[in-house]
């Protein structure tokens, strides 16, 4: 308690002679997971969405973000706002897309002509012209800001995470699940299978300048870099994070092909200032971290992640210092982990392999009870609560995303 003491004085103490340290939280003002985050112009004027149909703006910088309206309970993955803060997209759950043309004061539903997730939407070079895809192999375009959805071939049922077009609306790349990767230098009317590993599995992919120099990173902490357009794939793997029951859930890059950054499981952002050759650890302060966007340059950016945080750096990331945690007599249960969480087929709690977990829906339903080891491989996609048996703990909420 001494300690802790002693720290939060030093930090109030230095405070006003502290600038740009590291991550820094902002309060959402929600506890609901956030999945995707984007500032369309600037570092002022962005979005967030997520769990439950929520959609936060802030014109702050992430000051004061405040909920709008999206008329719906159902998540969203992916929010894009192509050329200015006014008209932009959302997409998720059950084929849902939603389209604002006011900065968000009014969500407009439009029939994306499928019922099932999509998991990422963009748009290239204007709100005219844009993509997104979801399970299934789903790829869908439109020309028209969205008023007709029109499905095209993507040559594969393996589900689809990320579309990213870097340069104009003709050239562009998938990725999705067993290693896809799909291109296409014509719109979309044709996509050219590039995958050569299905073992793996892409949860984001990003060019950071061109259509060559990308990265592509997912399951099982993977990281892959191309610098012939996709023909070839190098990994990029931290020698000092092989967890296979982690994921990278976003990537960006975001002025060129040297300095970006990478998110996921377990309380980290990593940053490159050398193409990938080494990754550097930047501690934060939420288990989970889905999202990562810089709008302008490589020092001011935002995170978006589990429970709803978000966090905010102006230096890049900057240097963390760790505060020194104290624990209670229960900390063996309070302390347990799922991973991975969110998860695709089956999660389990490391070090409780063979105790027994009770599940819960969201309506507070109770669906069965798990063995540490495999938990969730027959539930259907959404959010549960868990918890060990016999046991009065607050349950943890795990996400089935497929």
């Amino acid at each position: 308690m001494k300690n802790l003491c002693f720290i939060l004085f030093t930090v109030l103490f230095l405070l006003p002679c502290l600038t740009h340290a590291g991550w820094i939280d902002q309060n959402s003002g929600i506890i609901n997971e956030l999945w995707s985050v984007h500032f369309p112009a600037d570092a002022q004027t962005g979005y967030a969405v997520g769990g439950y149909g929520k959609i936060l703006k802030t014109t702050d910088g992430g000051a004061n973000w405040v909920s709008q309206n999206s008329d719906t309970t159902h998540p969203f993955y992916s929010v894009h706002f192509p050329a200015d803060a006014q008209t932009g997209y959302a997409a998720g759950l059950h084929g849902m897309i939603l389209k604002t043309t006011d900065g968000g004061a009014n969500w407009n539903g439009q029939n994306s002509g499928v019922s099932y997730s999509l998991w990422s939407i963009h748009f290239p070079v204007d709100a005219q012209t844009g993509y997104v895809v979801g399970i299934y192999g789903t790829i869908l375009k439109t020309t028209d800001g969205g008023a007709n959805w029109v499905s095209q071939n993507s040559g594969t049922t393996n589900n689809l995470s990320s579309v990213y077009f870097p340069v104009d609306d003709q050239t562009g790349y998938a990725v999705g699940d067993y290693g896809t990767v799909l291109k296409t230098t014509d719109g979309g009317a044709n996509w050219l299978d590039q995958t050569w590993n299905s073992d793996l599995f892409f949860t984001t992919v990003h060019f950071p300048t061109d259509a060559q120099t990308g990265y592509a990173v997912g399951w099982n902490c993977i990281i892959y870099k191309t610098i012939n357009g996709g023909l070839n794939w190098t990994s990029q793997w931290p020698s000092t994070h092989n967890d296979s029951y982690a994921a990278w859930w976003s990537v960006h890059f975001p002025v060129d092909d040297q300095t970006g950054y990478v998110v996921g499981t377990g309380f980290n952002v990593l940053k490159t200032t050398d193409s990938g050759i080494t990754w550097v650890y930047q501690n934060v302060s939420f288990g989970e971290v889905f999202s990562v966007y810089f709008p302008v340059d490589a020092d001011t950016g935002y995170i978006v992640g589990q429970g709803g945080a978000i966090a905010k750096t102006t230096d890049g990331g900057g240097t963390f210092i760790e505060e020194e945690k104290s624990y209670d007599p229960d900390w063996q249960v309070k302390s347990l982990q799922v991973l991975p969480n969110p998860f695709v087929c089956s999660a389990c709690v490391p070090g409780y392999e063979q105790e027994y977990f009770v599940l819960w829906d969201i309506s507070g339903t109770r669906v069965g009870t798990y063995q540490g080891n495999c938990i969730g491989t027959d539930l259907a996609a959404g959010i549960y609560f868990l918890k060990p048996v016999n046991s009065s703990e607050k349950p943890i909420q795990i996400i089935k995303l497929r």
